[in-house]
């Protein structure tokens, strides 16, 4: 649930063309998954470091974004996408929103196949990485969520459960919290972020939402920070200092 207007609406009023298409390209793509044999397609469609710089195989940081692990994975890729997407698909047009959804989603899949050869060359990683697999269009939606809080930055959001309410601002570093800390599932947090990444450089480049992460900005949410905490020690000092007083009142 998100703030339009004066108040709190469950989805947005409308979904755009562009949002259904992507939306039943996913499903009829999970549909063939299923029926020409998951494992199969997945190794060829799907994300793996090794096949696509060493195999030839070039298509996969495309084609990656379009198949899904399981009904769970694309059923909520799917419902974010209509969710937060749509609202933005209406703000910016067809053609800008699928050139961005494409962008993030590719520029995922390609830090997917490269992240494990630097990571395996200094150490941090096993060679056996360059053949993991990879597969969903997480990293195109988390670009779409980036570009939802930079546009809409003061939008109250609020989870159904638990019922915590937030401003958009604060989307994606909260749900990188839920997936790294909470959900520790099979779970591609470099393909989130590359997404997040690759989003975020768009928006810069569009000239959006840049000043929210600039150091100017971060010094000056850093003082509101230590003004609000000192502040909050004079309250609670000066509130014992009135206990004290009573007490001592008492006594006498």
């Amino acid at each position: 649930m998100y703030g339009r207007g004066q108040g709190m609406g469950f989805g947005p009023p409308v979904t755009p063309p562009i949002i259904k298409q992507l939306l039943i390209a996913n499903a009829v793509i999970f549909v063939a998954q299923i029926f020409l044999g998951d494992s199969a397609f997945t190794r060829i469609f799907g994300v793996t470091p090794a096949l696509v710089w060493q195999g030839g195989y070039l298509w996969q940081p495309f084609t990656y974004m379009w198949l899904h692990g399981g009904l769970g994975h694309i059923a909520m890729n799917c419902f974010v996408l209509w969710m937060f997407g749509s609202q933005l698909a209406m703000a910016w047009g067809t053609r800008r929103f699928l050139r961005f959804y494409l962008l993030c989603g590719v520029g995922a899949g390609l830090i997917i196949a490269s992240w494990p050869y630097l990571a395996v060359s200094t150490g941090l990683a096993d060679p056996t990485n360059l053949v993991i697999v990879t597969v969903g269009a997480s990293g195109a939606i988390y670009g779409v969520l980036l570009a939802y809080s930079l546009t809409w930055p003061d939008r109250t959001i609020m989870l159904i459960f638990p019922p915590v309410a937030f401003r958009a601002i604060w989307l994606i570093p909260i749900l990188f919290f839920f997936s790294i800390y909470v959900d520790r599932g099979n779970i591609s947090h470099i393909g989130h972020l590359g997404g997040v990444l690759v989003g975020w450089i768009y928006m810069q480049r569009q000239g959006q939402g840049g000043s929210l992460f600039s150091i100017r900005s971060l010094k000056h949410r850093w003082r509101r920070h230590k003004m609000r905490q000192q502040l909050r020690e004079v309250r609670t000092e000066d509130q014992r200092r009135r206990e004290e007083q009573r007490r001592n009142k008492t006594m006498h």
